[in-house]
């Protein structure tokens, strides 16, 4: 490679290394493994060693990950640096570093202990009082306090039983597999969102507003280093470790003390076999120098200590046996195979399942029911199949196919032209009709709170509902509900049927959404009624007509006037409306400053979120998009914009804060 490919290619990995970053440390919203952003760094540090003029000093190599957030809490500036560790992934890695740091000192001892995976925090006493917990923010200059938040957290001490004049100590806060998964149920129950991981979890707790809401949650710390202490002295790092412990403090479990780079490397792999049986996510090894005079000796980079590394293991893959094949039917007909396996735990989480795509995935990988399979996660969130073990194949294991019979309804299946989808042909079937029940009642089209899919699926299945509209005569059937407990007791049936009714009101263009017509989301959606104004005069409307709407083609035109013309749905809308469900859209007031013009919206606002701020803008006139194009007018940024800052100044993109935007808007008002 030469000099202006390597240039080319340290850029990409630079963007890309940010955008993951930001998203790893910022968002707590990782999309790629711990695994794939390791290799992407290791290539950077790689090219950047063999072409050192091309170093900047706002490399990710150069920086520890993240940035400090306002909205967690006031920032606090740091006393000691919370530096990242260097990273190794071999046995020939970590013998280097135990050589080198050989031939530095005179015998120097190493800690060998597990690497936790949460998020760090400093906790700061003075005269044995808890005064002060921070997170790592950029590990430089500033973190967040977060210390209403670390006082309901068990292993934090608030006072010390044998206390020094100031004590600064560090630690991960992180969350237990049990307490993971039942915050996780309890989210499920709720209907909100899961979370992909423990980690995930851990940091968005954290950074709560509400400690009430941690304290329920149950997240714990170890400590992992006495960052800095007056009052007493401590030669090494386990000493320090033994006087945290004679204050209650949990300190990292069975740490190995070593002095050859075999025990090291024995300490590690000893660590790497225990993993399972652990009742937490460790993400490596860490070696460090047990000698803090040898450690003061040594420094660190601007990036990372001297005396330490962080072994990183190979990405988590478990055998397990395939039980089963499920075939489930969702809201278009298209039918979707489901891996069923006996439970391994990946990443932090108990996994039984792993979408199969298709008959062609099945084909290919020749997946057959009895099977031991290769599972792993991808993206540390998405359960995946990876292979076969075929040599573990039991004799009458046969191969799968999925039927020329829809599962749910018995109707006939087809597979569709040119793709690899294999649909049911039946309009009526009850599957869809669940798939399609869900995505009514979703947050972007009539956003019925608390209507959650197990309450779809037993109204479903008891005939309750039968159609959209059905929903609306629920309240009749109220008694029944309440009796038969499918949505709970009195008053968890009263709060749902209150937010049904609630939904009437709703803007027509929730309606159209949550209609289920092919290609129109809810963008497109509040574009035609924005033009159509009401339901009924959109109803009629010609394939001209349709497509005089921005961003409405022919295929769109097509399906909307398909739509309306059917009978079926014909009398869906006329029972809709004798419902009393809204059909006019909200009139806009003032509605031209933003005509024409797209608008994306990014990173923290200090006043507003970004709902808000794209009502103030559709209210004008103005398109919201969701990425950053040549067609975009403006990028409204706030705090951690990330990676849509970026592409915008590639781009040219006017890019705007809050108050320029709020100027903007105040010249509706001056005219």
């Amino acid at each position: 490679m030469d000099k202006k490919q390597a240039k080319a290619r340290i850029e990409e990995l630079r963007k890309q290394i940010e955008y993951h970053s930001n998203r790893y440390y910022n968002m707590d919203s990782p999309e790629i493994t711990d695994y794939e952003y390791d290799m992407m760094m290791q290539e950077l540090k790689k090219l950047e060693k063999e072409f050192p003029e091309l170093v900047t000093k706002d490399s990710p190599t150069q920086k520890v990950g993240g940035t400090a957030k306002r909205e967690a809490g006031v920032l606090v500036a740091h006393n000691v640096p919370m530096l990242s560790l260097q990273d190794v992934f071999s046995r020939e890695e970590v013998d280097e570093f135990v050589e080198q740091m050989q031939e530095q000192l005179d015998h120097p001892e190493f800690v060998v202990e597990y690497k936790i995976d949460g998020l760090s925090m400093a906790l700061r006493y003075e005269e044995g009082e808890l005064k002060l917990a921070l997170t790592r923010g950029d590990g430089v200059t500033f973190g967040e306090d977060v210390t209403e938040n670390a006082k309901v957290i068990p292993d934090v001490k608030k006072k010390l039983k044998f206390p020094t004049e100031y004590l600064e100590i560090r630690g991960e806060v992180y969350m237990k597999n049990a307490d993971f998964d039942r915050v996780n149920e309890i989210q499920e129950l709720n209907g909100k969102k899961t979370f992909a991981n423990p980690r995930n979890c851990a940091a968005g707790t954290l950074r709560q507003l509400d400690s009430r809401v941690t304290k329920e949650r149950g997240l714990s710390m170890f400590i992992f280093n006495i960052q800095q202490v007056r009052g007493m002295e401590f030669q090494t790092h386990t000493e320090g470790y033994e006087y945290l412990k004679k204050n209650g403090i949990h300190v990292i479990d069975d740490y190995k003390v070593c002095h050859t780079k075999d025990e090291v490397w024995d300490a590690i792999c000893a660590i790497g076999e225990n993993r399972g049986n652990l009742a937490y996510d460790i993400d490596g090894a860490v070696v460090k120098i047990n000698s803090l005079a040898d450690r003061e000796k040594l420094g660190n980079t601007s990036k990372v200590p001297r005396w330490a590394v962080a072994y990183k293991y190979p990405p988590e893959e478990k055998e397990t046996k395939l039980l089963d094949i499920e075939l489930s039917v969702g809201r278009t007909g298209r039918i979707t195979p489901t891996a069923i396996f006996e439970p391994v735990r990946l990443c932090g989480t108990s996994v039984s399942r792993a979408t199969l795509h298709n008959q062609d995935f099945i084909d290919d990988l020749d997946i057959r029911i009895g099977d031991t399979i290769q599972v792993y996660k991808s993206g540390e969130i998405i359960p995946k199949v990876r292979k076969v073990i075929k040599e573990k194949r039991p004799a009458e294991a046969v191969p799968f196919k999925i039927p020329e019979v829809c599962p749910v309804c018995g109707a006939k299946t087809q597979r569709e032209k040119d793709t690899a989808d294999i649909k049911c042909t039946s309009p009526n079937c009850p599957a869809q009709l669940e798939r399609h029940i869900i995505n009514f009642v979703g947050r972007d089209a009539m956003d019925i709170k608390g209507f959650g899919t197990v309450y779809i699926e037993e109204l479903v299945r008891l005939g309750y509902i039968k159609d959209v509209a059905d929903i609306y005569t629920l309240k009749e059937h109220r008694e029944e509900l309440i009796e038969q407990g499918i949505i709970g007791k009195e008053k968890n049936t009263d709060k749902l049927l209150a937010a049904i009714e609630k939904s009437k009101e709703n803007d027509a263009y929730q309606l159209l959404t949550g209609l289920g017509i092919p290609n129109v989301g809810k963008a497109a959606a509040k574009g035609i009624l924005k033009v159509f104004k009401n339901m009924e005069t959109l109803e009629h409307a010609t394939i001209e007509e349709l497509q005089s709407v921005n961003d409405i083609g022919e295929v769109s035109a097509r399906c909307i006037q398909k739509f309306f013309q059917n009978e079926k749905n014909e009398e869906l809308m006329k029972r809709l409306r004798s419902y009393g469900v809204n059909m006019q859209t909200a009139e806009t007031a003032g509605g031209t400053l933003f005509e024409g013009m797209t608008f994306v919206i990014t990173g923290t606002l200090p006043s507003m979120d970004r709902k808000e701020a794209a009502a103030l803008i559709e209210k004008q006139g103005g398109k919201v998009s969701g990425s950053v194009s040549k067609k975009t007018t403006y990028l409204l940024a706030g705090e951690s914009a990330g990676s849509k800052l970026t592409k915008a100044q590639e781009l040219g993109t006017n890019i705007i804060d809050e108050a320029q935007f709020m100027e903007m808007l105040s010249e509706v008002n001056k005219n």
